[in-house]
């Protein structure tokens, strides 16, 4: 925020003036009991079939977006056009692998093909590919719709209540901050809730891939959330998981014809995907601060999953 010009609104969100703010966290409820690798893997059954299917998916989108004309063909073009083809065989094969380990190791694989694109380090050739495979593990998990409790509540409506139960808390203009699974998740609590929100902000967001993640999101078709007054989504140039990320091109306005606005930004790293990398760029905090600082008469509350 400070980088973008709004220091006085950095130090007044830092002492609490500016805004409630409240981080949702449900990264507990992906652990099972006893379960090697903080829960990673999926279990045999839809979540697996999700995952395979959340590979081929990605890799083909990745492979449109590199053939599309307006891609420049710089760099080692026919290096990466050969390495695509790779990955999509890698994929290809997780889908008719068999047992949630199976797929797993496949989608390791694919991994490591896709992030090969970069001169990685060898430690980034081992941490990097895992935690790729972890997010699109979650996602799978969460669209499983499935994993329910002793009062039969599944998974992904167990996350979306803690999110719920976030919003429910204070008064005010609401703005939400969102990344990654998140997006998805708050997509679909602000659609169960219809609240008031001043801005929804999405970033790194995997909500449009088309074959696997877009068709299972509810209500369907995809649309703008009833009371979302805007919607600014950031993706990254090398972020590999938000492979479609132009979410205007496959989500309906709002009654209000409130769509999303997408806005590329550039970072470094080994792994841009991550939300510290997005919410440190001057754009997207900067844009935050705006609406904050706007809303602030009133009381404004922010919100992030």
């Amino acid at each position: 925020m400070r980088e973008s010009g709004h220091s006085d609104a950095a130090d007044a969100l830092s002492s609490g003036d500016l805004a409630s703010c409240r981080f949702t966290y449900y990264g507990d409820l992906f652990q099972r009991p006893q379960a090697q690798g903080a829960g990673l893997l999926p279990a045999d059954g839809p979540e697996s079939a999700i995952l395979a299917e959340l590979l081929v998916g990605l890799v083909d989108e990745l492979t449109a977006e590199h053939e599309h004309p307006d891609t420049p063909r710089d760099g080692d073009w026919e290096g990466r056009r050969l390495l695509l083809r790779q990955a999509r065989a890698e994929a290809a094969s997780a889908g008719q692998a068999q047992g949630a380990l199976a797929v797993m190791r496949r989608a390791l694989n694919v991994a490591t093909t896709l992030l090969s694109w970069q001169p990685w380090s060898a430690a980034a050739e081992w941490a990097v590919p895992k935690l790729m495979v972890r997010d699109l593990a979650q996602v799978a998990r969460y669209l499983a719709r499935a994993e329910h409790d002793e009062s039969g509540t599944s998974l992904d409506a167990r996350v979306r209540r803690r999110v719920a139960d976030a919003l429910a808390l204070g008064e005010g203009s609401t703005v939400v901050v969102s990344h990654s699974l998140g997006t998805i998740v708050a997509l679909e609590t602000l659609h169960e809730l219809a609240p008031d929100i001043r801005l929804f902000v999405t970033l790194g967001s995997p909500i449009s891939m088309r074959t696997v993640v877009w068709p299972r999101l509810v209500p369907q078709p995809p649309s703008t959330p009833p009371g979302v007054g805007s919607w600014l989504n950031y993706w990254d140039r090398d972020d590999i998981i938000a492979v479609r990320p132009r979410l205007e091109r496959d989500l309906r306005p709002n009654s209000a014809g409130v769509a999303p606005v997408s806005g590329r930004i550039d970072s470094d790293g080994l792994w841009v995907h991550s939300a510290g990398k997005y919410l440190a760029q001057a754009r997207v905090a900067g844009r935050i601060a705006e609406v904050l600082t706007r809303a602030s008469s009133g009381g404004a509350r922010s919100g992030g999953g």
